[in-house]
């Protein structure tokens, strides 16, 4: 067993093409966070398997699929922080030594004509005509191939540090709402009137939360 395993975590190296499969297509934001990812594994030298690896992720863009497929860090193993600042910024923790990497974009996209600014513009108002999509996905492509193609230090400010590593996953037990009666993690629940309740009831609905 012991060699069998070795063996799957020498072979299991994701691609581009993995990711792309993942995501559902290929893009600008999708590449950067390929790149982001390779330098990453570049530096630490390993992809977790369960939570060997730590990624801390500024934005909830097309980039972070590429983190999750190929670092192995993902929500559902815990080994995935969200920090809403809208930053193009990556932080890869290694657990057992605390090592990290971080990971700043700096690249810039090439100047854009003028027919795809204003292409971008009937875009971005709902124009997904033939003609507006050719030139959209155009510029998208050739800004895709010059991130795959460009150098480390033309992508990337990096910071190399140490880090207090953040606590493994923990599995709790789940209460039912006395409101809802939908389960609840215990930590998330609320008490009101001596009721044990959910943070939605607790706000006054149920209902599931705005987009």
């Amino acid at each position: 067993m012991k060699k069998i395993w070795f063996l799957y975590k020498i072979y299991d190296v994701k691609t581009l093409d993995d990711v792309i499969e993942f995501h559902g297509h290929v893009c600008p934001g999708l590449a950067m966070g390929y790149r982001v990812s390779m330098f990453a594994l570049k530096e630490l030298g390993e992809r977790a398997e369960d939570e060997e690896v730590v990624a801390i992720v500024e934005n909830d863009s097309c980039a972070v699929d590429a983190v999750q497929v190929m670092l192995g860090c993902t929500f559902g193993k815990g080994n995935l922080i969200f920090r809403d600042y809208g930053k193009q910024v990556y932080t890869f923790v290694k657990r057992q030594t605390g090592e990290a990497v971080r990971v700043s974009v700096k690249w810039v996209s090439p100047d854009e004509t003028e027919e795809e600014k204003a292409a971008w513009e009937r875009y971005m108002e709902g124009d997904h005509s033939e003609a507006i999509l050719r030139i959209v996905h155009s510029r998208k492509s050739k800004k895709t191939e010059a991130i795959l193609k460009a150098r480390d230090e033309e992508l990337f400010d990096v910071t190399r540090l140490k880090m207090h590593v953040p606590k493994e996953t923990k599995i709790y037990p789940s209460a039912r709402c006395a409101i809802c009666g939908e389960k609840v993690m215990e930590p998330k629940t609320r008490i009101k009137d001596g009721k044990v309740i959910c943070i939605p009831c607790f706000k006054g609905s149920a209902a599931p939360a705005e987009l």
